[in-house]
């Protein structure tokens, strides 16, 4: 039997979008549209700055296009600033049963691959479909134990997705594109580290993975190989980071090009680790129906699955006071007393001074949470809430599956509404109708030149860096 590496390439490579059913190419359009606007809002608000001013440094030109750079940069470089700013503010996509966030892998790659080789948007369309699937079935037969053993699999297993996408758009064979993702496995890293004390490491993974595949691609043209045995081999993938040669690996490449998860890839509807967002959602319904001052709530019990624990939950005196702004978008605690306080949670929640609010800390400190096994996990990031008011009334609900996912989705019209919002901090309204028409219009153009837009993103008058 082929290698898992072998079986991925084989797919890959000959993709072509008459092989794609419409549902999955129009999917991979909405992610593609939803993740140029969280790197717009990002850079509007001058999130993370660093990434794009260190590609600047070298003064290297280049074919790729990066959010709000007027001239083009090297591939690699352009994918690595976009895979920083497109993640910054999580609120990109996450792939549920993966544990990994996708596009901010495969579409930064993919989008300077195709512009340094002069690609057509059906063929960026293929690739980014191509990277899609590799990252998540690597991630689904692993389900939570990257997370357990303190690895990232947006950075661990994106390298591979990212890859296949820069491959494909190099028209590398199979055989090539094997040693491709063979050297990839030397590149796959990302620890979650930064929960430690809130630095802001994990954005930098997605960049890491998209410069990475672009870099294993153009290695292997030349020549460079790896080994066919990176997934499953006995210092693989799996082996090496998980300890583990048991993982159904086998059983998610059986239906490549049959059954396709880029359609199940979670939107996301607030900019925060993606474990916050049942017991948020199950916060505004219970407010719904019972609006509350914060004076009113004696106690909050957020209700979630063991694998949310350690990243928004413990410690949890660190999590009842966040002390960074990313620091924050890891606290459920801090999130839900946001939402009670102030109404809502959007991009502004987690900025500058927001986060040192005392009146939104201090409720923060009445949140304590237990854990729930849920059926629906990890194909879902289940997760509720209970709140006991002052004068003893118990108010709670729970979600079984998280609002963006495939069984609780946002339409189509949604993703373009939340593309809009974060696009219009920094765009012109022509630049933003221009990009929207053109990324759903993606298979009919020739050239990406219409993403050149990006490059006249501007930072807001007073952004908080």
């Amino acid at each position: 039997m082929s290698t898992a590496a072998a079986r991925l390439a084989a797919f890959t490579s000959a993709l072509e979008i008459d092989q794609i059913p419409a549902e999955v190419v129009d999917a991979a359009k909405l992610h593609l549209l939803d993740t140029l606007g969280c790197g717009l809002a990002a850079h509007a608000l001058d999130v993370a700055p660093d990434a794009r001013e260190a590609m600047l440094e070298p003064g290297t030109a280049g074919p790729a296009t990066v959010i709000g750079v007027k001239s083009g940069l090297p591939s690699a470089d352009a994918a690595l600033a976009n895979g920083v700013i497109c993640h910054a503010l999580d609120f990109d996509d996450t792939h549920t049963g993966a544990i990994a966030h996708v596009s901010v892998a495969v579409v930064p790659a993919a989008l300077a691959a195709a512009q340094a080789a002069g690609a057509s948007g059906a063929d960026t369309i293929a690739a980014i479909v191509a990277g899609n699937e590799v990252v998540t079935r690597l991630g689904m037969a692993a389900g939570s134990l990257f997370h357990a053993r303190g690895f990232h699999p947006t950075g661990v297993l994106g390298v591979y997705g990212a890859t296949a996408a820069a491959a494909r758009l190099r028209g590398l064979d199979a055989e090539t594109t094997t040693q491709a993702l063979g050297i990839a496995g030397s590149m796959a890293s990302g620890i979650l580290e930064h929960l430690a004390d809130g630095s802001s490491t994990k954005r930098l993974h997605p960049g890491f993975a998209a410069h990475n595949g672009i870099v294993a691609a153009r290695l292997a043209a030349h020549g460079s190989t790896g080994p066919s045995t990176v997934i499953e081999g006995r210092f693989g993938l799996y082996n090496a980071f998980l300890g583990r040669d048991d993982l159904p690996i086998d059983e998610q490449l059986a239906d490549l090009g049959e059954r396709w998860e880029t359609p199940r890839i979670a939107f996301k509807p607030y900019p925060a680790c993606h474990y916050v967002h049942a017991s948020l959602d199950a916060t505004r319904e219970v407010i719904a129906d019972t609006p509350l001052k914060p004076d009113e709530i004696a106690e909050i019990v957020a209700i979630t699955t063991e694998a949310g624990v350690s990243l928004v939950l413990e410690p949890l005196e660190a999590k009842h006071r966040p002390r960074t702004e990313y620091d924050a978008k890891f606290s459920l605690p801090y999130s839900v007393a946001a939402l009670l306080t102030r109404g809502d949670v959007d991009v502004t929640t987690y900025i500058g001074d927001a986060i040192g609010e005392e009146r939104v800390l201090d409720l923060a400190g009445r949140v304590r949470y237990e854990v729930k096994e849920y059926d629906t996990f990890p194909q879902a990031l289940p997760g509720g809430i209970r709140i006991t008011t002052t004068d003893g009334r118990v108010l709670e609900a729970e979600l079984d599956y998280q609002r963006g996912g495939p069984e609780n989705p946002m339409s189509a019209g949604d993703v373009g509404a939340k593309f809009r919002t974060n696009a219009e901090l920094a765009l012109s309204g022509s630049d933003v109708d221009g990009l929207e028409e053109a990324v759903l219009g993606l298979e009919r153009l020739g050239s990406l030149d219409a993403l050149k837009a990006l490059g006249r993103a501007r930072a807001q008058q007073g952004a908080v860096a």
